[in-house]
C-alpha cells in the first residue's frame, strides 16, 4: 500500500474572500479559497488549486503581467511570492500590515502594495534567480489621511492612482519629477473604492461607495480652476516618457459627475476596461452594471446573487466578467455580450458534513448543513449538480452500486433518492413517527436502504423500487452514529451511542443479534472490502477490529495521540490534556482493505496498517492560522485584560452599517449565528477512499480536499540490475523488440520511457505482445492503459490495447478480481469519460450533420431538375 499521497485539490469551495483576477490570456480566474488560491481554466473546464497554503486567510492577491508570477498576502500582511507553472513558493515576505490592495505595473518591473494610509511600491524579484534578500524596496508614498483602498496603474507604469477612506485619490509618479506635487481629488461624499485612467490617459474616473462617478479632465483655464491647490509646472528637460510629463503636468479637474441612482444599496466593488472604456460595478444587493463612460450609458444591468458581490474582475479582452459573493461563496463568470454563464459555481453555505465517492471513482457528492447535496466531477473539480430539496442539514449521501442514483439522509426526518441521469429527486422516504436521520447506508444491490436515527433509536428500512417501509430495527439503546452494509449485501452493522455494534442478518427471519460490546460511545464502522472484518472507531480514540464470522475482536489501534490535535482561542487547558477531539469521526478502508483511513475534530488525518497495527502516515489537512484549532500553543502575545484578542468582538469598529449589525441568536451553537466572535474550527467531518484506490477525500472545513497518489517523482524499479538504463532501452525500442522493450520500461518504472515504448509498439504487433505479456506486469500496463486513456487522443489505439489485454489474460483476471478491482475501475473511469466526450460532440454535430444532408438532397433534387430540364 503506498502512502505518497499529495494535495491535489480543493473542490467543494470556489472563492472566500480577497479579490478575484483573469490570467493575461483571459482563460483562466484565480481565486481565494481560505489561505489557498484555486485557479479555474474556462477553456478546459478543468480547476486545480496550488499546493501552497499562506499562514491565514488571503485578503489579496496579484498576477504579474506574463502571467508567471503570483503574489498573495494574506490578512496580517504576510506575502508569498510563487511560481505560476510550478506552484512552488519562490519568497516569503511580511509587509507588516494588513493589505488592501496589491497590482503588479504593466511592465511587471514593480509591485505597488497599500500599506494602511501610505502605498509602498516594491520591486519585483526575478522568478528564475534565487536571491537571499529578493524584495527591495523601491520607495513609500504618503499623503492620504485615512486607509488606502485601491491602486491604479497607469500604461506607462510611470504615475498610479490611489483612492482612500479620507474620500479623496491622489497621482503619484513612480519617480520623483522636478517641481511635482501629487495631486489630490477631491469632492467626493463616501468612501473611494476605485479611480481608473482612459485609454489615453486624458481622464480620470473615480467611483465612490455611494454610487458617484467624477469623471476628471484637464481645466480649460486658470480661470476656471477649482483645484484644492496650485500645481507648478513641471520641467520639460526632465527625461522620461511624455505620457508620464502629460499626466503630470495637467490641472484636473471636475468635468462631470454621474450618479448610479439605485436605491437602497451601496457600491461594494468596480473595475475598469480601459481599451472598451466599460465601468464594471458590483452593489451590495447583489446587483451588477456596465456601464459605457465616458457618456455614462448603462449597457447591462443583472442581479446575480442573494448577497453582495465582494470582488469584481474583467478580462483583457473584455468579453468576460467575473465576480465573487462572500458570504454565499459564489464564483461566477459572465459573458455579457451574449448574457451567458461560463461558469456558475458554489460552495456549501455552512459546513460540509459528509461525502461519498462514486462506484467508479469519477464523481464525489457531498452534503452540508445547509440541506444542499452537491456532486463533483473529481476530474475537472467543478459541481455539476445541486439538489436542494432538504430542509434540514444532510447527515450522509451515498451512491447505489449499479445504477446512476444517489441516496441521502437529513435532520429534516426524510431520506431522498436522486436521480443522476434526469436529475431529480424520484423518491422520498420518511418514518411513521417524524424523526431525525443521522446516518444513511444502500445495500449492494441498490434495492434496500436504510438509516438510523437519532431520537427513536431505531434502524428504518425501505424498499427503493416501492418506496415501503420494509422493516424497523429496535434494540440500541441510544443515538445510531453510523450504519454499513456488508459488500457480500446480507448484513447490516449498526454503531450506537450506547457502546455497542449490532449487525442484523437484514434479509433472515430471526432479528436476534448479539450486540459487540465497546468500552465508549460508538461513532464510526466500516466494512473491509471483502465483507470479512468490521472496524469501528469509538469515543476514546481506539479503533476496534472485530472477524463478523465470527464475532470475535481481532485488533484494537490506539490512536489518542495521533489524533490530537492544537488548543483553541478558548480552551482552559492545554491541547495534550485536552480529551475532547481526540477521537475519530470517520473511517474507511482503502480499496485493497490493507490500510484503513481516519479523520476527527483536529488537524489531522491518519493511515494505519490493519495488520500491522501501526501508523504509516499522518496528513495535516490545514496550516490555517485562521481557524481554530491549528496551533499546538496559544500565541502569549494575544493575551489582554479582556482574554485574548481573536475572541473579542471588533464588530461594532466596522464603517459599514451592515457589517456592524449583530444578528447572532444566544444559545445557538451552530452554523453562522452561533457565538459574538464565531471562529470556524479545523476539523475532518468525513474520510473516503477513492474506489481505484489512486485517491482519498476529506470533508473539512476548508472544503472537500482530494489527496492523490503522486507519481511524478517517484523512482519505483522493479527488478533492476546493472545492464538495465534507458540507453539500453532504447536501442531495445530501435531493433523493434517491442515485448523485451516493453518489459524493460516497466522494470525501471519511469513513466516517460513506458509511454514512449508504449506508442512505438506497431497497431499489428498489440494482439501478439498482449498474449505473451508476462501476468506481474498485467496489473501495471491495464493501470497505465486506463489513465492514457483520459489524456490521449488515440482512443482507438488505447481500445485495442484493452480489448487485447482483457481477451487474453480474461479468466487470470476473473480468478482475482478482488486483487484487480481498483484496475478495472480506472479502466471503467476512462472509457466513460472517453464515451462522454465523444457522445457530447455526436450531439452538438447532429444538426450540423442534419443539415448538410438536407443540403446534398436538396442539390441533388435541384441537379436531378436541371438534368430533365
Amino acid at each position: 500500500m503506498k502512502s505518497n499521497y499529495k494535495f491535489s485539490n480543493l473542490c467543494g469551495t470556489v472563492y472566500r474572500q480577497g479579490n478575484i483576477i483573469f490570467s493575461a490570456d483571459g482563460n483562466s480566474v484565480f481565486s481565494p479559497v481560505g489561505n489557498r488560491v484555486s485557479v479555474f481554466d474556462l477553456v478546459n473546464n478543468k480547476s486545480y488549486t496550488f499546493p501552497f497554503e499562506n499562514r491565514k486567510n488571503i485578503s489579496a492577491i496579484a498576477l504579474s503581467p506574463d502571467s508567471n508570477v503570483l503574489i498573495s498576502v494574506d490578512e496580517d500582511g504576510r506575502a508569498l511570492l510563487v511560481n505560476v507553472r510550478r506552484g512552488v513558493v519562490l519568497h516569503h515576505h511580511n509587509f507588516k500590515k494588513a493589505v488592501k490592495d496589491i497590482k503588479f505595473s504593466p511592465d511587471g518591473k514593480f509591485i505597488a502594495v497599500t500599506h494602511d494610509s501610505h502605498v509602498q511600491v516594491w520591486r519585483t524579484p526575478n522568478h528564475l534567480v534565487r536571491e537571499f534578500a529578493p524584495f527591495v524596496l523601491h520607495r513609500t508614498y504618503t499623503g492620504h489621511h485615512d486607509e488606502v483602498t485601491s491602486i491604479e496603474w497607469s500604461p506607462d507604469s510611470k504615475c498610479f492612482l490611489t483612492t482612500s477612506r479620507d474620500m479623496t485619490a491622489r497621482l503619484f509618479t513612480l519617480d520623483p519629477l522636478e517641481g511635482f506635487r501629487p495631486k489630490t481629488f477631491a469632492g467626493h461624499r463616501d468612501v473611494l473604492l476605485g479611480a481608473y485612467f482612459s485609454a489615453d490617459c486624458k481622464t480620470i474616473y473615480t467611483v465612490s461607495r455611494d454610487g458617484a462617478v467624477f469623471i476628471w479632465k484637464a481645466k480649460a483655464s486658470e480661470s476656471d480652476s477649482d483645484s484644492d491647490e496650485e500645481e507648478p509646472m513641471p520641467s520639460t528637460s526632465q527625461t522620461g516618457s511624455q505620457l508620464t510629463y502629460e499626466i503630470a503636468n495637467t490641472r484636473w479637474g471636475v468635468h462631470k459627475r454621474n450618479y448610479f441612482n439605485q436605491a437602497g444599496t451601496k457600491v461594494v466593488c468596480s473595475t475598469f476596461h480601459r481599451s472598451s472604456s466599460l465601468l464594471v460595478v458590483g452593489f451590495s444587493t447583489g446587483v451588477f452594471g456596465l456601464w459605457e463612460m465616458p457618456a455614462f450609458s448603462n449597457i447591462h444591468t443583472l442581479s446575480i446573487s442573494q448577497e453582495k458581490i465582494s470582488s469584481v474582475a474583467i478580462s483583457n479582452s473584455g468579453e468576460w466578467l467575473a465576480f465573487g459573493a462572500r458570504k454565499l461563496g459564489q464564483l461566477l463568470v459572465w459573458e455579457w455580450q451574449s448574457e451567458s454563464y461560463i461558469l456558475k459555481q458554489q460552495g456549501h453555505y455552512f459546513d460540509m458534513n459528509t461525502l461519498a465517492y462514486a462506484p467508479d471513482g469519477q464523481n464525489v457528492a457531498t452534503g452540508g448543513d445547509d440541506g444542499k447535496v452537491k456532486v463533483w466531477n473529481t476530474t475537472s473539480g467543478f459541481c455539476f449538480v445541486t439538489f436542494s430539496e432538504h430542509s434540514a442539514a444532510v447527515t450522509g449521501v451515498e451512491f447505489a452500486k449499479q445504477g446512476q442514483v444517489l441516496f441521502s439522509a437529513s435532520l429534516d426526518g426524510t431520506v431522498r433518492a436522486f436521480d443522476l441521469i434526469r436529475y431529480r429527486n424520484f423518491r422520498t422516504f420518511t418514518s411513521p413517527s417524524p424523526v431525525q436521520f443521522s446516518c444513511i447506508a444502500v445495500d449492494p444491490s441498490g434495492e434496500v436502504v436504510a438509516a438510523g436515527s437519532t431520537d427513536s433509536f431505531e434502524v428504518f428500512m425501505w424498499s427503493v423500487q416501492t418506496g415501503k417501509l420494509l422493516d424497523v430495527l429496535a434494540g440500541h439503546e441510544g443515538p445510531i452514529s453510523s450504519l454499513a452494509f456488508s459488500p457480500t449485501g446480507n448484513q447490516l452493522a449498526s454503531g450506537s451511542w450506547d457502546k455497542t455494534i449490532r449487525v442484523w442478518n437484514v434479509f433472515g427471519r430471526s432479528h436476534a443479534v448479539e450486540p459487540y460490546q465497546l468500552n465508549s460511545d460508538v461513532l464510526a464502522i466500516a466494512f473491509r472490502p471483502d465483507g470479512k472484518e468490521l472496524a469501528a472507531s469509538s469515543l476514546d480514540g481506539q479503533i476496534t477490529f472485530f472477524d463478523v464470522a465470527i464475532g470475535k475482536q481481532t485488533n484494537v489501534i490506539e490512536g489518542r495521540k495521533d489524533i490530537s490535535g492544537g488548543r483553541k482561542a478558548d480552551d482552559r487547558m492545554a491541547a495534550s490534556n485536552n480529551a475532547s477531539g481526540k477521537s475519530f469521526n470517520s473511517i474507511t478502508y482503502t480499496a485493497d482493505g490493507q490500510c484503513i483511513l481516519a479523520g476527527g475534530n483536529s488537524k489531522y488525518v491518519v493511515i494505519y496498517d490493519v495488520r500491522e497495527v501501526v501508523m504509516v502516515k499522518k496528513f495535516q489537512i490545514s496550516q490555517n492560522l485562521s481557524l481554530d484549532g491549528t496551533e499546538e500553543f496559544l500565541d502569549s502575545r494575544k493575551m489582554t485584560e479582556a482574554g485574548n484578542i481573536d475572541l473579542i468582538d471588533d464588530r461594532g469598529d466596522e464603517s459599514d452599517l451592515e457589517d456592524r449589525m449583530d444578528y447572532a441568536l444566544p444559545g445557538v451553537t451552530r452554523g453562522d449565528l452561533s457565538k459574538r466572535r464565531y471562529r470556524q474550527e479545523v476539523r475532518t467531518k468525513c474520510v473516503r477512499f477513492s474506489p481505484t484506490g489512486r485517491s482519498w477525500a476529506a470533508a473539512s472545513t476548508d472544503g472537500l480536499l482530494i489527496y492523490s497518489i503522486d507519481d511524478s517523482m517517484a523512482f519505483d524499479p522493479f527488478d533492476l540490475d546493472i545492464n538495465l538504463t534507458p540507453q539500453s532501452l532504447l536501442s531495445v525500442l530501435s531493433n523493434r523488440e517491442y515485448l523485451k522493450a516493453l518489459v524493460m520500461a516497466f522494470r525501471l518504472n519511469e513513466k516517460p520511457l513506458i509511454h514512449k515504448v508504449y506508442e512505438a509498439i506497431p497497431r499489428q504487433d498489440i494482439r501478439l505482445i498482449a498474449r505473451q505479456l508476462p501476468v506481474v506486469y498485467l496489473g501495471t500496463m491495464l493501470r497505465f492503459v486506463g489513465e492514457h486513456v483520459e489524456k490521449s487522443p488515440h482512443l482507438e489505439f488505447d481500445l485495442l490495447w484493452i480489448t487485447a489485454l482483457l481477451g487474453a489474460h480474461g479468466r487470470y483476471l476473473r480468478d482475482r478480481s478482488g486483487e484487480f478491482a481498483s484496475v478495472f475501475r480506472i479502466l471503467q473511469k476512462g472509457l466513460f469519460d472517453s464515451e462522454y466526450i465523444i457522445s457530447r460532440i455526436c450531439e452538438e454535430n447532429s444538426s450540423t450533420l442534419t443539415y448538410l444532408i438536407d443540403q446534398s438532397k436538396v442539390k441533388h433534387a435541384d441537379v436531378e431538375m436541371v438534368a430533365a430540364a
